[in-house]
């Protein structure tokens, strides 16, 4: 695999890097979506209500495949067990890159996963390191970590302008999140008229900031390599 993104919850790939994961589709690179958990604790939407969203939205951008870990909602703090069924499936697929959510978000699942995942990266490289499987040892080359909620600042954005329609799209098929109908439904931060303002004002201030309409902003670790100072160079 060229890319795997890591979601806490169906949705949460689409909400932070939904036109990244289109460009890299579109560009012929194989990406694939892991959900960690199916969002059982989410206030509208059950879970197989939202893992039917989560494979319309999987179609909608392109990947190779979409799978649910089913870890549990609420639950995603480092353990032993959720480290080594991380590193395995890491492991499995041998991505390049990860993505992975950004680790300071308002949503404690988000930070947790976050943290437990770049463990299970760190550990899947680790040769002597027993995830329970037969796979080799991988580490990929590169971890980015994408905001859901709050953004600070990023390390680079990547313009998503030709493909943000993608995005759009994929984010409309999470109707019990977004547009709930059902008689039960209650009124949370996602389902208010503001939230997808919010999330296309932040990707939209990232463009205007890089110069192009729609941008989505990572956050990595070490230094970004660049052949020098002038601009146009990469």
């Amino acid at each position: 695999m060229d890319l795997i993104v890591f979601a806490p919850h169906p949705d949460d790939a689409e909400i932070g890097m939904g036109a990244t994961i289109a460009k890299h589709v579109a560009e012929g690179r194989s990406v694939g979506i892991c959900d960690l958990t199916a969002g059982e604790l989410g206030s509208n939407g059950t879970p197989d209500e939202r893992r039917r969203e989560a494979d319309a939205a999987a179609r909608v951008l392109g990947v190779e495949w979409r799978e649910n870990l089913g870890w549990p909602d609420g639950g995603l703090g480092e353990s032993p067990e959720l480290v080594r069924s991380g590193a395995a499936f890491i492991r499995k697929h041998r991505p390049r890159a990860l993505a992975l959510p950004h680790w300071d978000d308002r949503h404690p699942d988000h930070g947790a996963s976050s943290r437990t995942l770049t463990v299970a990266a760190f550990r899947a490289g680790l040769r002597r390191f027993d995830a329970g499987t037969s796979d080799a040892a991988h580490r990929p080359e590169w971890l980015c970590y994408y905001f859901i909620n709050d953004a600070s600042e990023p390390s680079f954005v990547v313009d998503v302008s030709a493909h943000y329609d993608k995005k759009r799209e994929a984010l409309a098929c999470f109707t019990t999140q977004f547009a709930p109908a059902a008689g039960d439904a209650v009124a949370t931060r996602l389902t208010a008229s503001t939230f997808r303002q919010l999330i296309e004002s932040r990707d939209a201030q990232f463009g205007a900031r890089a110069g192009v309409a729609f941008a989505e902003g990572f956050v990595v670790r070490e230094p970004v390599l660049r052949g020098g100072l002038l601009r146009s160079e990469p």
